[in-house]
């Protein structure tokens, strides 16, 4: 058995502890592709565990996709992006022993800003599970079956209510459709507008849009940003026929866009007949004033398309997500009948539940103080260590900042100086079509899973990494 030994303490539950280490290993590259991992029993006779606690720290790997199930073989380790976990300095998997490395160098990654992470401290387990616990109730059992193609009709009827009452997005529950994460539903919206039309998103914008417009091989025009976003001088007369934007928060650079431009947009999408396609993914978490209204509640006519997802306000591993559909395009999704729903229907009531109990508004509440505290505290500690030496990138609000030091180092060196002092952050060149080598070297750091001690701890070994070493 590859050898399996990481500290576990009483702070957090055994099989988060298990997996996260795991998943460490795994991106750090000290578990290579194709590793084996230890059975269920072998592992947790190894660390004195329960095979409970190992089964799901390893559903949650699988869940994630950083390993595979084999029948009647077990566990495999995937072959990651090395570009986005920036692996550079490890041994190569030729040389790569199959075992993990007990005595780590100096290397060691001690703090870890990852963007897509969320608070796991304050989520309601116990509530949570009490209620996933309801959904396995014997007059529960029609849950066990397959369930509408658009997903749960009273959960739609609460995110409808939700999405209205908080990002005044106006809709009914039949335009709502339901989905395993962003990547599946755009598929099935591209299959609904078109896969031999012209798609546009911004550059820079998530580069997992960009790769599924890719892998669909559908063709797709990057649209610069200006001051206010999107340029709309680039969308004139491009043929496109849908934009994917993501406006009230630009992924990854963060700023808001105003109103005049949305208005703009909206006159575009009017003019040429085309679709916007809103990404709001992480609308609920505005820090200074309230929470921007959503385009979508501006549109008169019908043009904007409106997603969401819970990713980021509860959990990122039932891959609940959602769009909102203009009713022209409603109905030609109801012509295309083959669609079947790949989320959970448990996971689903269990949600419902979780909304209409008024559980949902407590917990996003909470979390909204939570990371505005994480927010403030990392803004004040990079000021308070870096001064002018960088320049931020972030309009009050998400889960992320850029940094952009001004000391002349490449991203790739900005990331491995971090490194050696034991802070991961993350590469932004990835968010680019065309990556220019005239582009100022930023990085992104996330902070919605690391405390006010630990948020400190980063950005002063960062400052010690680019400026003092």
């Amino acid at each position: 058995m590859i050898e399996i030994t990481p500290i576990l303490n009483n702070e957090e539950p055994l099989y988060f502890q298990l997996y996260t280490y795991l998943k460490a290993e795994i991106q750090n590259g000290n578990i290579v592709a194709k590793t084996k991992l230890p059975s269920q029993r072998s592992l947790a006779n190894h660390l004195n565990i329960s095979r409970n606690t190992v089964d799901t720290a390893y559903q949650q790997l699988l869940a994630e996709g950083y390993v595979v199930s084999k029948e009647r073989q077990g566990l495999y380790v995937v072959e990651l992006e090395k570009h986005y976990f920036q692996n550079s300095g490890l041994e190569s998997a030729e040389r790569m022993p199959q075992k993990f490395n007990q005595v780590k160098d100096s290397s060691a990654i001690k703090l870890d800003f990852k963007y897509g992470d969320i608070n796991v401290k304050d989520f309601p387990y116990k509530i949570w599970r009490k209620l996933s616990m309801h959904s396995l109730h014997e007059e529960q059992s029609h849950l066990f079956m397959y369930g509408d193609a658009q997903g749960e009709l009273e959960l739609r009827q609460c995110i409808a209510t939700y999405l209205y009452e908080a990002r005044g997005v106006k809709c009914s529950a039949d335009q709502i459709v339901i989905g395993a994460g962003l990547q599946y539903l755009l598929g099935v919206l591209c299959n609904i507008i078109g896969r031999n039309e012209l798609y546009g998103m911004e550059d820079p914008g998530y580069h997992r849009v960009r790769y599924l417009f890719k892998d669909h091989q559908i063709k797709m025009k990057p649209i610069p940003l200006d001051e206010k976003g999107i340029s709309i001088t680039h969308l004139r007369n491009s043929q496109i026929k849908a934009i994917y934007v993501t406006p009230s928060h630009q992924f990854p650079i963060g700023n808001v866009m105003p109103i005049s431009r949305r208005l703009e947009l909206l006159e575009w999408a009017k003019e040429e007949n085309a679709y916007i396609i809103e990404d709001d993914y992480d609308g609920e978490f505005r820090y200074a004033g309230k929470p921007i209204p959503a385009l979508q509640g501006l549109d008169s006519f019908d043009h904007v398309i409106y997603m969401g997802t819970f990713s980021k306000s509860l959990i990122p591993s039932i891959k609940i997500s959602y769009m909102v559909l203009p009713k022209n395009l409603m109905n030609v999704y109801c012509k295309n009948s083959y669609y079947v729903q790949t989320v959970s229907r448990l996971h689903q009531y269990t949600l419902q539940l979780f909304m209409k109990s008024g559980h949902w508004e407590r917990h996003l509440n909470k979390s909204r103080n939570s990371y505005k505290k994480k927010y403030e505290a990392l803004i004040k500690a990079i000021h308070q260590l870096f001064g002018d030496k960088v320049k931020i990138y972030g309009d009050s609000g998400g889960l992320h900042l850029l940094l952009e030091p001004h000391n002349n180092m490449t991203e790739e060196e900005l990331i491995e100086k971090a490194k050696i002092e034991g802070v991961k952050v993350y590469p932004t060149s990835i968010f680019y079509a065309n990556p220019s080598e005239e582009l100022s070297a930023k990085v992104m750091i996330g902070f919605a899973n690391l405390d006010e001690e630990e948020i400190y701890q980063g950005i002063e070994l960062l400052n010690k990494a680019w400026y003092l070493c």
